[in-house]
């Protein structure tokens, strides 16, 4: 997969994806991720790319000709799945949304900043719109890379144990259930005795049951209730 990220402030996102998962998975090649400076697709001389919005108002709003000089080339070099425009009117992020993206190969995801863009790019380039919540954040950038991990940790081979995802919480519509790690017994807290028990079936009868007693507790909305 190659994500395209479009952003006035790129060094935003440096340090998001040179750790961790998200840094192992681009030096294994089963991601790419490259970042590009809006402001090198302006022909202001002072490297702007907002403007004063039109009918008045408070706040700046992103220029539409440094956005479409960069859409432009990338969509000139190779065709994407999607270019999708962080906001907080777009529709929610959830897990079955990432996993429909995760199976594209080329996506371009623009930050929006100040107020917004001009609306003219969202009517002519962009094909989708996301939220990761109902709040607003000072630029996409935060957003962008929240939606970037979602979708680089479900690449098959970025996970050490690909089954991982596959348990995470919303993947089969409830929340996850609890997990425990050594010690078995920490100061007289010890863990449920059916994780030692080594039978498998039951392990996983217990998973479900707290699983469905957790989303019932914190999520009942997932069970239509």
């Amino acid at each position: 997969m190659r994500i395209d990220i479009i952003t006035c402030l790129p060094k935003l996102l440096d340090s998001f994806f040179g750790y961790s998962i998200l840094q192992r998975a681009q030096q294994a090649g089963h991601a790419e991720v490259l970042v590009h400076d809006l402001r090198d697709y302006t022909a202001d001389k002072h490297r702007r790319v907002d403007d004063y919005p039109f009918g008045g108002g408070a706040g700046m709003v992103m220029q539409i000709e440094p956005i479409a000089n960069c859409i432009r080339k990338l969509q000139a070099e190779r065709t994407y799945d999607d270019v999708i425009y962080m906001t907080p009117d777009g529709e929610r992020l959830a897990q079955p949304l990432v996993n429909r993206l995760s199976l594209a190969q080329n996506l371009i995801i623009l930050c929006g900043h100040y107020k917004g863009v001009d609306e003219r790019v969202r009517e002519q380039f962009i094909t989708r719109e996301i939220s990761i919540g109902d709040y607003v954040l000072s630029g996409g950038e935060l957003a962008a890379a929240v939606l970037s991990d979602a979708l680089i940790r479900l690449i098959p081979g970025v996970l050490g144990d690909e089954t991982s995802a596959l348990t995470d919480s919303f993947q089969d519509g409830l929340l996850a259930p609890p997990i425990y790690t050594r010690p078995a017994n920490f100061e007289g807290w010890t863990i449920p005795d059916v994780l030692l028990s080594g039978h498998e079936a039951k392990i996983d009868d217990w998973r479900h049951e707290q699983a469905l007693a957790r989303t019932r507790a914190r999520r009942p909305d997932l069970l239509g209730e």
